[in-house]
Parts: structure tokens; sequence; C-alpha cells
């Protein structure tokens, strides 16, 4: 073999079976070969298992996606490249010209503006509620025929918390698929519930250090494998390093998990209990709405406390600014602790009705509580507090 054909067949390394890697190595390449066509139609026919191109599947990206299935209690998952694409795919995958979705005022603003605004281009026709309002939802879609009912546990940013064993089953009786975008909830919480599609944004709690996007649709195998047609002609799939990344997070998942839920829970007593502080939204909290529900559907509580600084936006505005050890930027579960200011969660384009049951009001703050020591976390948020009161 000459030179100029060998850099590009270079020489084989072949791992013997009995000589495994500890860690799984990233399957970089796009494609993969057979020795003859038979073997590469026996994959497309499904009589062998195998992998032919990276847009379809990976040998890295399914190693992830066995273990988040299993984790959620389910038996198939597929990874996206992002967070909101794990919402967008399975609505485009499933939903056609005419159908109708029931989805929630208290819900992140882009599942919102994908339902209320792009799919309506499309001919899917949709009702927004209130997550408290249940008896509206029976209502709803006795009312109307509906394919699928889309809502958070807890939802985000105000932390409500969903009874998922009533959604599920009012969605069922009316024949309706469930999706759920669990991302607040982590992996672990919620699979006991008889919900179609859990989606997640790897993003946060995957990761875990900011550091790598992702997304995951997880599901039943005979859900996920309807959709795997329209996903492989979309293309919107996780790249194999990113892929590695997010297994490499995963081994750390359940201690970053653990820790900062412990966190969460010592500043939310602490805030609520801080004369500037008008109220604190975090479920692990007695006084808070959801704390029964959360403590029958949750082992744990999450790493997001949701306060309402007094003073309303300007103050909310000056206490994010004069925190230190809380970056304000988007997304949440890193392990540093995050901060959104009243000013970039701001509903938009909502009725009076609306903005009643998002909730959100003009002093709230969202904190993503990070791994950081919470004596250094609660002495920053009181030294914040104190200039957020002082013009």
């Amino acid at each position: 073999m000459r030179k100029r054909t060998r850099v590009t067949h270079p020489p084989e390394v072949k791992v013997p079976p009995d000589n495994r890697p500890l860690v799984a190595p990233i399957y970089q390449s796009v494609k993969f070969t057979f020795d003859d066509v038979d073997e590469t139609l026996g994959l497309f026919q499904g009589k062998r298992e195998g992998f032919y191109y990276s847009r379809i599947s990976n040998p890295t990206l399914r190693q992830l996606e066995l273990l988040l299935a299993e984790l959620q209690g389910r038996d198939g998952c597929l990874l996206m490249g992002s967070g909101i694409a794990a919402i967008s795919i399975p609505l485009i995958a499933l939903l056609k010209s005419g159908d109708h979705v029931v989805y929630f005022a208290e819900q992140y603003q882009p599942t919102r503006a994908l339902i209320g605004r792009v799919l309506r281009r499309f001919g899917v026709t949709s009702t927004m509620l209130s997550i408290d309002d249940l008896d509206g939802l029976e209502r709803a879609m006795a009312a109307t025929p509906t394919r699928l009912v889309v809502f958070e546990s807890p939802t985000n940013p105000v932390l409500k918390i969903a009874d998922i064993e009533r959604l599920t089953a009012i969605a069922r009786r009316h024949g309706a698929l469930t999706l759920l975008d669990n991302t607040l909830a982590g992996f672990h919480n919620h699979g006991q519930f008889a919900v179609d599609l859990f989606a997640h944004s790897l993003t946060k709690f995957a990761s875990g250090h900011g550091d790598v996007m992702g997304g995951a649709i997880i599901g039943s195998a005979e859900l996920i494998d309807s959709m795997r047609g329209d996903i492989g002609i979309l293309g919107p799939t996780l790249d194999p390093h990113a892929a590695f990344l997010l297994q490499r997070g995963m081994k750390t998942y359940f201690v970053r998990w653990d820790a900062q839920c412990r966190n969460a829970q010592r500043v939310a007593e602490h805030l609520s209990r801080h004369p500037q502080v008008e109220r604190v939204r975090y479920p692990g909290l007695p006084s808070d709405p959801g704390h029964a529900l959360a403590l029958r559907q949750m082992p744990d509580f999450g790493t997001i406390v949701t306060i309402d600084v007094a003073g309303g936006e300007e103050a909310g505005t000056r206490f994010a600014e004069a925190l230190e050890l809380f970056s304000i930027t988007a997304s949440l579960g890193s392990t540093e602790s995050l901060v959104v200011p009243p000013a970039l969660q701001k509903s938009k384009g909502f009725t009076t009705e609306q903005l009643q049951w998002s909730d959100i009001g003009p002093g709230t703050v969202r904190l993503s509580i990070g791994l950081e020591d919470v004596n250094d976390l609660i002495d920053d948020l009181d030294k914040a507090l104190l200039a957020a009161n002082h013009d």
C-alpha cells in the first residue's frame, strides 16, 4: 500500500474480546461498514444488530440511551442535540394537521411558543390551561378530541407540582398521549406513573457542568420506535463526543443531585424566614402549596428555589446583581449556583388570567443551587438581599 493510500486507510487496531476498556470509547465515526451487501441489508431489515450511519444510531449514543431509559423506568430512548429538540421532535413526529394539544401556562416559554405559535402554522390547534385546573383539563378534553397533553412537574420557574396520577388518568380516559418535561425532577423521578413520554434537557443534570448540550426522549420501545423514521429524516442527532461527555457526567449524577437538593432545602428554609423575601417556592417546605403532593410523588424536591423579593422588579434586579456566587445566566443544574432575575423571565403575550396562572410576580427570582458550601451561599444571599433594599 502506497503512503498516499495508507494515510486514508491506517492500520486497524482490534481490542481482544477479553481485554475491554474500562471506559467505553467515543465512536466518532459517522459511518459503519459490513463485509458484504447481505449483512448491510440484514441490518435494514431488522435481522441483525449493528450500526450504519450515526444520524440514525451510534454505539456511544446507544450506551447513554440505555442508561437513561433504565433510570426512568422505560425501555426506549432517543438522544437529541438540545433539550427543546426533545420536546419539538415528539410533537412533530406524533401530530398532524387537525390534531389538538393541551398545554399549560406554568411551562417553559419555548415549549409554549412551539405549541401555541409554530405548530399552529401547520394546522395543529391547542388549548392552554393552568396546571392547577385539572377539572378544566377534563372539560377541555371532553369538548375537543385531543392527541397530546404536554406538561411539566415541577414547573419552570415557579415549581408547581402536577398531580401526575390524576392528569395521566384524564388523558388516557380521553385517548390522549402524555408528554412530561421531567427536567427539573431528574431522571430517577416519576417513572412510576403512566406517562407515555418523558423529555429531559441533558444540558442540565446529565452534564452538570454547563459545558455540553443535549436532550432525551424516553418512553416505551414501541412508542420510541414509531418515531425513529421521522427523527432520522429530521436529523436532530446528538454528537458522539457530546454523548460521551454526558455519559461521563452521569457517573456523578446522584452525588451532585443529592448534594444540591440538600443545599436547596437549606437555602429555602433560610429564605422562608427572611424579612426581605415575600414568598419562597420550594416543594420541600411544608408551607409550599405543592408539598403534600410532592411528598407522595417524589423522594426529593429538586435543586431550584424560586423567591419573590420584596420591592418588586427593581429590588429583584438589585438582588441578582449584588450576588457574588450566583451568576446571572440561563439554564440550571450546574455545579455553580445561578440566578435568573425578574426581567429575564417575564411572560409575554399572556392575558390577565394567564398571568395569574403563571404565578410569576414582579420580584420573582429563580435560583439554581449549586455545590458550593451552603453557608457561603446563605451569606451571599443575605448580603444581596440587604443591598436590594437600599436604593
